[in-house]
């Protein structure tokens, strides 16, 4: 027997469209008077969008307190790095008080966190592990950085220092995995500051390769459900991590030449970590962190171009931009490429079109059918779902959540890492408009009458607007009125 499930979706399709076009009398017959339908072409809006999951970065102190964020800059991310002394003071105990402090002020500032615990410290006298860890018997190598000598590092291959620092992790995860107010964690705490690499040093050493998955593999094991980034230098081991569903961040965007006059961040380090580890394809599941290297003013004061290091973020599909949170470069031409590179950032959910019946009847279905376009440079990676709400004016209102959800809406890309991006990588294209189709069923108790349909991106599990889309019109609780809809009993 012939199977014919690989053409269900095809029929549910013709269904809905059809849908459209005809009705169905209460006999059962089709009428051939063709319904009226309404067609709302939103304006597309050029403002920057404040999203979650995406944009500016604060850099230890959340946006409220951070006195060089212009006004016009939105930012939903607070990122932060400590000590895994810090975070653990005494052994088995983690300061919960003290992250539950940062989240809560992180919340209130209307940002989530996201933050790296660190083990190995450059700074003399100031070690990241903590002072507990020689007394229950961990083992504690002494190590030079560049001209710095005697500088106090956990030895990672130590069994007790790997028994705790696994537990740590196991332990971190139990208590913060899936929070709400949690963006994303580094997947860190190796090598110098949680990098994954101990340049600069002739005795220190990186953890062997067998020790580094097993701490990669419990960060996986204890983040399930919060997105882990690795640091773009892990080699071997970003592979590893990437294929196991962990995105990157890369802390030297916009380096042209800083370090040596032959050779550089963005002509040399990226393209070759990058296709090494074969994480080129990374972005299309899980995100892409950069931070700024110094901060900007140093890009101004050493004439490397904004556009070419902006277009280059954007073309290996960033979502995220952590400038330390210094002081923007002065200059009105600076404003106007961090704006133009803001509206870009992440993603950016356009409405291209919606269709729908005039007219429907209480209890039966409404079917609308839409264009949508990511304008952005990354997906949105949270299944936030398309959802609608119904109101008229005797203050009814009713949410109904449909059955698109909008993570799989991809960006436009461009060819990376030719002659030609060298020159000057190109401005990012709009994702191609995807044209969808859903079907919400209306209230069997609802009135007769004219009412106002709205649309929104909801969360995972809540019924309101989370995200604000590129078009114009967003009422002040976040939903957009876009039609009117005349429904009979």
């Amino acid at each position: 027997m012939k199977d014919l499930t690989k053409y269900a979706p095809v029929a549910v399709a013709l269904w809905c469209t059809l849908s459209f076009f005809f009705a169905c009398t209460t006999m059962g017959k089709w009428q051939t008077r063709r319904p009226e339908v309404v067609t709302v072409v939103p304006e597309e809006t050029d403002e920057l969008l404040s999203n979650p999951g995406m944009g500016w970065e604060t850099f230890h102190r959340t946006r409220d307190k951070d006195k060089n964020l212009p006004a016009w800059i939105p930012s939903t991310v607070h990122y932060a790095r400590w000590g895994w002394g810090t975070l653990e003071p005494q052994p088995g105990k983690i300061d919960y008080a003290f992250l539950d402090k940062i989240l809560k002020e992180t919340r209130e500032a209307g940002q989530r966190l996201a933050f790296r615990f660190m083990c190995c410290s450059t700074t003399p006298g100031r070690p990241y592990h903590p002072a507990w860890l020689k007394e229950v018997g961990g083992k504690i190598l002494v190590c030079d950085y560049g001209n710095q000598k005697g500088l106090l590092i956990p030895d990672l291959d130590d069994t007790v220092v790997l028994e705790r620092h696994l537990d740590f992790i196991k332990r971190l995860g139990a208590r913060y995995d899936g929070h709400a107010d949690i963006d994303h964690v580094d997947l860190g705490s190796v090598g110098w500051w949680g990098e994954w690499h101990m340049s600069g040093s002739r005795t220190g050493k990186m953890p062997t390769m067998e020790n580094r998955k097993k701490i990669i593999d419990a960060y996986l094991a204890a983040f399930r459900q919060t997105a882990l980034l690795m640091l773009v230098g892990g080699g071997e081991c970003l592979t590893y991590a990437a294929r196991r569903g962990a995105g990157w961040r890369a802390d030297c965007l916009g380096d042209m030449g800083g370090f040596s006059k032959t050779w550089c961040h963005m002509h040399n380090a990226y393209p070759k970590l990058v296709t090494e580890a074969g994480i080129g394809d990374v972005w299309k599941a899980a995100p892409v962190a950069w931070e700024s290297c110094w901060e900007m003013r140093r890009w101004v004061k050493e004439e490397w171009p904004l556009r070419f290091i902006f277009n280059y973020a954007l073309a290996l599909h960033g979502s995220y931009l952590n400038n330390k949170s210094a002081p923007l470069p002065e200059g009105e031409h600076v404003r106007q490429e961090v704006e133009r590179f803001l509206r870009r950032l992440g993603y950016r959910l356009v409405l291209r079109e919606l269709k729908h019946s005039k007219r429907a009847r209480a209890g039966g279905p409404l079917v609308l059918a839409m264009k949508w376009q990511n304008v952005g440079s990354a997906p949105c990676y949270r299944p936030y779902r398309v959802a609608y709400r119904l109101t008229n004016k005797s203050g009814y209102t009713k949410t109904l959540i449909g059955t698109l959800t909008v993570e799989k809406w991809m960006p436009g890309s461009v060819d990376t890492f030719t002659p030609e991006f060298f020159k000057e990588p190109a401005d990012l294209p709009p994702g191609e408009i995807v044209e969808v189709v859903d079907r919400v069923v209306l209230p069997v108790d609802i009135s007769a009458g004219t009412f106002r349909l709205a649309i929104g991106v909801v969360g995972e599990k809540t019924s309101q607007p989370v995200v604000r889309l590129g078009i114009k019109g967003r009422a002040k609780d976040g939903w957009y009125p876009l039609s009117e809809l005349e429904l009979s009993d």
